[in-house]
């Protein structure tokens, strides 16, 4: 899983900024109406909302921004129409991406993707043309501090899951799809709330970038990321310290 965490951790290298933060909302909150027009309003009843709302909460997003995103997918006549969408390409050096996105206008974000790809040394590819190199799962994290490794692998095995991955980072759970939300639901009674629990498309390898590929690689992650139409960017490489350190002088 260090592919994963890696990569997620260069995604957030930055910090909370003020404007990636509200773009940060907006996506949170088109995730938690789009979430309420499929399942309903009812966190209990709704698995995808109900991880909308806690993402929504673990970056501080304010609840009059949830109930007004709730509001918007429950109101008559509101909210646009929003659908799921995966775009799969190579970026520099062979590297595979998987970019999930919600729009309202297909061609535009279809342009937009492909744009971004093209500008920074990649190519968009067809569907499924890169996610046969990933495994499609759920992740449940938890810090360190949590619980020792045994009573995590313990309580996630119980709960369903496939892997434990213990760290001085964390607790990696990871399970299939169709159990994730029991694994979630039987952790977070067991240790409390997760840091992190989601689906992802988890790497089967990770390849290791030199300094020049892991600049434009990262330069195509935040372009990417800075769409208010994509919601997750996921991919196969990994950026050694040494390198991170070189890139942020």
């Amino acid at each position: 899983m260090a592919g994963h965490s890696q990569f997620k951790n260069i995604m957030y290298r930055k910090g909370a900024q003020d404007a990636k933060r509200a773009k940060l909302f907006t996506k949170l909150a088109r995730e938690i109406t789009v979430s309420v027009k499929e399942g309903g309003d009812d966190p209990a009843a709704n698995p995808r909302l109900r991880a909308a709302i806690i993402a929504g909460r673990k970056e501080n997003m304010p609840n009059d921004n949830i109930n007004r995103a709730i509001k918007r997918a429950t109101g008559e006549g509101a909210a646009e129409v929003f659908e799921n969408i995966r775009y799969e390409g190579y970026g520099p050096g062979g590297v595979a991406l998987i970019v999930e996105a919600l729009t309202d206008n297909r061609n535009r974000t279809a342009s937009e993707v492909r744009s971004a790809f093209s500008k920074h040394g990649g190519s968009l590819g067809e569907t499924n043309s890169v996610s046969f190199m990933f495994d499609h799962v759920g992740v449940v994290e938890y810090p360190a501090d949590a619980a020792d490794a045994e009573a995590m692998f313990e309580a996630a095995v119980e709960a369903g899951a496939d892997d434990v991955i213990s760290s001085e980072n964390g607790h990696e759970v990871i399970c299939a799809i169709e159990a994730f939300n029991d694994v979630r639901d039987a952790l977070e009674e067991a240790f409390g709330e997760a840091r992190e629990a989601g689906l992802v498309w988890r790497p089967q390898n990770t390849t290791e970038v030199d300094e020049d590929k892991a600049a434009t690689l990262l330069k195509l992650v935040d372009v990417l990321d800075d769409n208010d139409d994509v919601q997750k960017v996921h991919a196969n490489f990994e950026v050694s310290d040494e390198v991170m350190a070189k890139l942020a002088e």
